[in-house]
């Protein structure tokens, strides 16, 4: 029986890398808070904002990113096996690995990459002068 409400190929996913991790559910204090933020009635009612804390590490994790709480309750947890994860592998974990990635892409050019571009740049354009100049001479002729 599917205990969230996802794909039991994602339930089997969690429940495989916090088994893979260490992280059993008698370890995890589980509470619900009312959610805050736009929403109305509803939202003012039920209680869909999940907290979960770890006791062995002391981490702790809300999740309110979802309406039900069913699925804040997957999120969260995903959310805590991806901190633990981050915790014990440090640098190889796969989010660190993200972070490091988008770190990368945004990071500045040097002085001498931007002048390498700018003479290909400057290279094409000068392709581009001279085949102009060829088709127009050919319409002349």
């Amino acid at each position: 029986m599917s205990i969230f409400p996802v794909s039991p190929q994602k339930e089997k996913a969690l429940k495989d890398k916090m088994a893979s991790l260490g992280i059993r559910e008698e370890d995890i204090e589980e509470s619900f808070i009312r959610s805050s933020g736009r929403g109305g009635q509803k939202r003012n009612k039920t209680s869909t904002c999940v907290y979960l804390k770890h006791l062995p590490t002391g981490i702790e994790v809300k999740c309110r990113i979802e309406r039900t709480q069913a699925l804040n309750r997957y999120r969260a947890r995903v959310i805590l096996a991806n901190k633990i994860e981050q915790l014990i592998k440090g640098k190889e974990s796969e989010e660190q690995k993200r972070i490091e990635k988008i770190r990368r892409q945004k990071r500045k050019r040097s002085k001498r990459a931007k002048e390498k571009i700018l003479a290909e740049k400057k290279l094409l354009a000068e392709k581009k002068k001279l085949r102009a100049t060829k088709i127009d001479i050919d319409e002349y002729s």
